[in-house]
């Protein structure tokens, strides 16, 4: 496995949820973290976190929605650490309304803004300083929704997690003889604070049976340190009592072994 002590990590949408265990589980492998997000307070909290434990980790306040902000900061960055060898890429919204028959144009264009816009702001403010030192690893949280269809998730999210896939596909198709690796980690429910935003709330106990931030956080430090002639293509993970095949059947009692 890779030693990531020194790497510089950009990580995106990492105040809370997939991103900040992320970002969290890479700062105590060594790595140098740059922690991105909307919101500073939870970007602080978790840099006081990351810090106290030996860890090195930044705050830097970012809306990946402006482009022309994202590519400031990205020079920025390249600036003073001299290169960016991990973008970590969580930063992710849905609407609540999330059907054809419920069709919002402002909520889903918000979401279009971040979910694709953003993400194609932040690989792009990245792929030519990785081209110039020929090496570099692209995370990119994808979706269940990104792999299959997903009434949950509903239609501009699962358009918008497509698409990811395609941006994902398409650096290493174009920047692998670069040496760089992009991969696409699609996880089923997580249970983030996205999932309190839903229309229709979800019960504490539908919640505990769905993957957890620190699972997905291992995830990448797992791609984190595979070598750099290595490239985890996808991943796809849920968890074991998954709704995309159970439906919201309750959980059988253990089989009696008398």
């Amino acid at each position: 496995m890779q030693d990531l002590t020194g790497k510089v990590v950009w990580a995106i949408g990492a105040g809370t949820g997939i991103g900040a265990s992320g970002a969290e589980l890479l700062a105590g492998a060594g790595a140098r973290v740059v922690l991105s997000g909307r919101r500073r307070e939870p970007l602080d909290d978790k840099v006081a976190r990351i810090q106290p434990a030996g860890g090195e980790a930044y705050a830097e306040v970012l809306d990946i929605a402006d482009g022309a902000a994202v590519a400031a900061l990205g020079e920025s960055l390249i600036s003073r650490f001299g290169r960016i060898d991990i973008m970590l890429n969580s930063a992710a919204i849905n609407v609540p309304n999330r059907e054809w028959a419920n069709y919002e144009a402002a909520s889903w264009d918000k979401l279009i803004d971040i979910d694709i816009k953003g993400a194609l702001y932040c690989m792009a403010a990245v792929l030519p300083q990785m081209r110039h030192q020929r090496d570099g690893l692209i995370i990119n949280i994808s979706s269940w929704a990104g792999r299959y269809d997903s009434a949950i998730g509903g239609v501009a999210y699962t358009a918008a997690k497509r698409a990811m896939m395609a941006f994902t596909t398409n650096v290493n198709l174009e920047d692998g003889r670069n040496g760089i690796r992009a991969c696409a980690i699609c996880p089923a429910e997580v249970a983030t604070p996205l999932i309190d935003k839903r229309a229709q709330p979800v019960p504490a106990a539908v919640k505990g049976r769905m993957l957890k931030p620190i699972d997905l956080g291992e995830t990448i430090l797992f791609v984190a340190r595979m070598p750099p002639s290595v490239c985890v293509n996808e991943i796809l993970i849920s968890p074991t009592w998954n709704r995309a095949y159970v439906g919201n059947d309750e959980p059988q009692a253990p089989a009696s072994s008398a």
